[in-house]
């Protein structure tokens, strides 16, 4: 269970992940040790799974996101397919329940370069696609009740 104090510590860390536990126990009004303390409890809890930049795929050259709903099963399943799975172009992969087996979200360089993946991805089932035409919410942080 969370407390008050843990809630704050991660409200902190998701606007900032950089803060030094100086900063971070200053916010929250409690000592370093005591926060790093915190930290390390939430990272060994899972709650805390790892610190990253956020980086818009368009700006860094990936024009082309989608979001790709597969129909697989079996052993050529795209979820039994370690190797697959770590392709770049795949950035994240949800496991979903429903028709589909999972749906992923894509970003590559160009559509020729989405043509690829996809025929790539039919390898393992059947790829259906929605182009991402912009993202009006593209993160939000978690606020644990």
């Amino acid at each position: 269970m969370l407390d008050g104090v843990d809630r704050r510590i991660l409200a902190e860390l998701q606007a900032d992940g950089r803060l030094s536990y100086n900063e971070l126990a200053r916010r929250v009004r409690m000592s370093s040790p005591a926060v790093a303390e915190r930290v390390r409890r939430l990272t060994d809890r899972g709650i805390i799974t790892g610190y990253h930049a956020r980086v818009d795929p368009s700006a860094a050259g990936l024009a082309v996101t989608a979001l790709v709903r597969m129909e697989c099963f079996g052993a050529r399943c795209l979820l039994r397919d370690e190797e697959a799975m770590a392709w770049p172009e795949i950035l994240q992969l949800h496991r979903v329940t429903g028709d589909a087996c999972c749906v992923l979200l894509v970003a590559v360089r160009s559509m020729e370069r989405f043509e690829d993946l996809i025929d790539r991805l039919a390898e393992h089932g059947r790829p259906s696609s929605t182009m991402v035409l912009s993202t009006p919410v593209p993160w939000r942080p978690v606020a644990p009740p």
